[in-house]
């Protein structure tokens, strides 16, 4: 497969070429292909796998945080927003197959589609090399995050943060346009967050609210740059920033 050196440098794991497309083969690839294998099956096993390793750490790591803050740490870690960050930094979508229609649309930067295949490569490196291998990669391109769980925005309902923050800053009303495409049992929805009449984050998921939280988390960023909100102004009920 070209490429697929390049690759697995990035990863720092070895998978044998059959797995390794296998992980990178988006569903609407297979439907324009004669339907062959997708990467769905190994998503399914690397996210079990990264859950357990993330679980794991945070609990040895933090012997007096309670389950709850533990369960919204790992939340934001293994969230599509981060999984995607993280394959973006490795240029992982460049290395995606999919089908024209994806493609033409920008399906190589669609968080939804690099968090899956994230999460099915993590599934490939646990077939070829086994749990300790396996947990070793999540463990160094996700780790890394549960420093940043505060950053991140763990356990944060977005929607409503950026609500409270469009209405102290008197921004306008804040809606969000989505739409949808692909088939019924396999549908993806890509969401614009838009505050009086200005467009501040996008976003995508598998269901229209996970899209609008991401879109949300998004908006955040820009907002955040825009008004200079302090990061405790994160799952604040007010911006803990200087009114602009």
């Amino acid at each position: 497969m070209p490429a697929a050196d390049e690759l697995l440098k990035r990863l720092g794991v070895d998978i044998d070429t059959e797995t390794l497309r296998l992980a990178l083969t988006h569903r609407s690839y297979a439907y324009e292909n004669g339907g062959v294998p997708t990467n769905e099956r190994l998503e399914f096993l690397g996210d079990s796998i990264l859950g357990y390793s993330i679980t794991d750490a945070l609990y040895r790591d933090n012997p007096d945080l309670p389950e709850g803050d533990l369960a919204k740490r790992r939340s934001a870690v293994v969230s599509t927003r981060a999984l995607a960050g993280v394959a973006r930094s490795l240029n992982i979508g460049e290395f995606i197959f999919l089908g024209q229609g994806e493609r033409l649309t920008g399906g190589k930067n669609k968080s939804s589609i690099l968090a899956d295949t994230m999460e099915a490569l993590i599934g490939a490196t646990y077939i070829c090399n086994g749990i300790d291998v396996a947990r070793d990669l999540v463990m160094r391109l996700i780790g890394p995050l549960l420093a940043d769980a505060a950053a991140l925005g763990a356990g944060t309902d977005w929607k409503t943060n950026i609500q409270e923050i469009a209405a102290s800053r008197h921004l306008g009303a804040a809606y969000y346009d989505v739409v949808g495409s692909g088939p019924d049992h396999a549908r993806i929805f890509a969401a614009t967050l838009i505050i009086g009449g200005e467009a501040y984050g996008t976003g995508a998921g598998h269901s229209k609210k996970e899209a609008e939280q991401e879109a949300a988390a998004d908006a955040w960023k820009v907002l955040s740059d825009r008004f200079n909100l302090a990061p405790d102004a994160i799952n604040a009920n007010t911006p803990a920033a200087t009114s602009a």
